[in-house]
């Protein structure tokens, strides 16, 4: 009964099928487009394209036999100038130059000179602007490291528009061209694993952790960068910085209750540090599992064993809520900011009473959604329940994403290829995707797709069903199909003309410790009344714990 009024319910929801749709290079791995909406990059089998992303014709190549681009990344650095990121099949992280219609290799990241000595780049992401990329890297000796690589894009870009830099198709060599040299790398956090110790530089671990430790598989971290936000301790440097040049860039280790900050600008020194020092310790009560960092990085949200998300809010330096989503699902396993909300003409209001949304994932398959804000009481609310039956698992979602430019909702691409828009707020499906029945979604565990907030588009490949092939040896094609999400009816009411950017962000300037402090017990005294209620919700579960546990006694005493 309860599977036919599920039934009952989809056929209910409304539909959106794509309205254009083109062929793709042969094995399309990954797509991205750049920050301003005019270039979609494309990494594939024989290398990466640029394509107009208005007319999705190519405009630039980079070819390379056996060379897959898996991971492609796209910013724009100067008028009319690009960087491009990526990771090929085997590890390693390449940038590239994008210009009149050109495209340039400019460096390899983790050239592999000896096969012996090779190190695997597992992931490169570049900052907003391209100011600065970051990339982990997991080396033979299984030494896991984070670093960031500080570009000299104003005369990068000098170069390439004066055509000192020609497009070579390797790495570059010659004195007028980029060398290494002009990358200034700075290792940021090291994580070093020799034989079956693990030690992480800045932890302090038990006896019993250690032990546990050494029982995982190699660690890995994750990065995010972070754009100035008022002037907590370290972010002083940053009143000189345009608004989206990042001022730092925060560093987790799996296995962790620490996140790191690391500053970007910092005077130079004559010796590098043998082991780097984080700028800023944010510590945790337990393992962080995974995280997400707002639009305006204001907000780090972290994702913490038995089911605990913290929210810090980087302002005040200090959590802006802790949450406990039901202990009945499994471990959290990803997480995304989903609120969109428009700037307050009071500052102080903004930093006080600002209310945030996000979307936390499961690895049961279970979705729930958090709403929290300083002085406000905490929500949480359950989105998609988790999977009970090895039978639904083609209900498991593998990509749940924040759609910007659409108000409070989010995309999700389910593992039997399914997709649909649904409404965070409301816990609705507000309509489906639908592609031809010739071309379902390629790997929809893994899926190939590009969001255009410029443009309000999503790009997604398809690949040809073979029962709809004219011959058994005719290769497979893949399609590009394109949903319009601004022009549907559907999705009206939901469209945000500007999405929030971080250039629209106004922060707080704290010039004294004690202008900082006064603010912070002026927070404290705003959700005095939400503290109260939440020690009264916490002494309450501890007597029902209490009493279950005790009754719990009473009848293994008696049988």
């Amino acid at each position: 009964m309860e599977a036919a009024c599920k039934e009952a319910e989809k056929s209910r929801w409304e539909t959106l099928e794509p309205s254009v749709a083109t062929e793709l290079p042969e094995s399309t791995n990954c797509l991205s487009f750049s920050e301003d909406g005019r270039y979609l990059s494309l990494g594939h089998s024989q290398g990466l394209s640029v394509w107009c992303a208005s007319s999705l014709t190519c405009v630039a190549d980079w070819l390379e036999d056996r060379l897959e681009i898996t991971s492609i990344q796209m910013n724009r650095m100067a008028e009319m100038a690009y960087l491009l990121g990526t990771i090929d099949d085997m590890g390693v992280a390449r940038v590239f130059a994008y210009h009149c219609d050109s495209i340039h290799l400019l460096n390899v990241v983790n050239i592999m000179e000896d096969i012996n000595k090779r190190s695997i780049c597992m992931t490169f992401e570049l900052s907003q602007g391209g100011h600065y990329g970051a990339a982990s890297i997991s080396c033979k000796q299984w030494c896991c490291l984070a670093r960031s690589l500080s570009l000299p894009l104003r005369s990068l870009a000098e170069r390439v528009r004066d055509g000192s830099i020609t497009n070579t198709g390797t790495a570059l060599e010659g004195p007028d061209e980029v060398q290494m040299t002009d990358f200034l790398t700075n290792y940021l956090a090291v994580d070093i694993v020799t034989k079956s110790c693990r030690l992480d530089k800045h932890s302090v671990n038990t006896d019993e952790e250690k032990t546990k430790e050494t029982n995982k598989s190699p660690r890995c971290c994750t990065q995010h960068f972070l754009l100035p936000c008022g002037q907590f301790p370290g972010d002083s440097k940053a009143k000189s910085q345009p608004a989206e040049f990042p001022v730092a860039v925060c560093v987790w280790w799996s296995g962790s209750h620490n996140l790191f900050q690391y500053f970007l600008q910092k005077a130079p020194k004559s010796k590098p540090d043998v082991e780097p020092m984080p700028d800023l310790l944010w510590p945790n009560a337990k393992e962080i599992l995974c995280s997400a960092v707002s639009r305006c990085t204001r907000y780090i949200a972290l994702g913490l064993e038995n089911a605990l998300v913290c929210v810090w809010d980087r302002q005040s330096g200090s959590p802006l809520s802790v949450v406990l989503i039901s202990a009945t699902d499994s471990a959290l396993c990803r997480m995304q900011f989903v609120d969109y909300r428009p700037v307050s003409t009071d500052d102080s209001q903004t930093f006080t009473t600002a209310e945030v949304h996000l979307l936390v994932a499961c690895k049961s398959g279970a979705l729930h959604t958090i709403t929290t804000g300083r002085g406000t009481q905490s929500c949480t609310m359950l989105l998609t329940e988790r999977l009970l039956e090895p039978k639904d698992s083609g209900d498991l979602p593998t990509i749940t994403e924040s759609v910007p430019f659409l108000q409070g909702l989010f995309l999700q691409v389910q593992r039997n290829g399914k997709m649909f828009l649904q409404d965070v707020i409301n816990k609705q499906t507000v309509c489906c995707l639908i592609l031809p029945k010739t071309h379902p979604i390629a790997t929809p565990c893994n899926p190939v797709y590009a969001l255009n907030s410029k443009q309000q588009t999503l790009l997604i490949r398809g690949d040809q069903d073979p029962s709809y092939r004219a011959s058994s040896k005719e290769d497979s094609q893949s399609q590009l199909f394109i949903f319009h999400f601004g022009e549907s009816d559907i999705l009206k009411q939901y469209i945000v003309s500007a999405p929030y950017s971080p250039q629209q962000q106004k922060t707080l300037s704290f010039v004294t410790l004690e202008e900082t402090c006064n603010l912070y017990l002026q927070q404290r005294a705003l959700c005095a009344d939400e503290r109260n209620k939440a020690i009264t919700q916490t002494w309450t579960q501890l007597q029902e714990t209490a009493t279950m546990a005790q009754q719990g006694h009473h009848r293994a005493a008696a049988s």
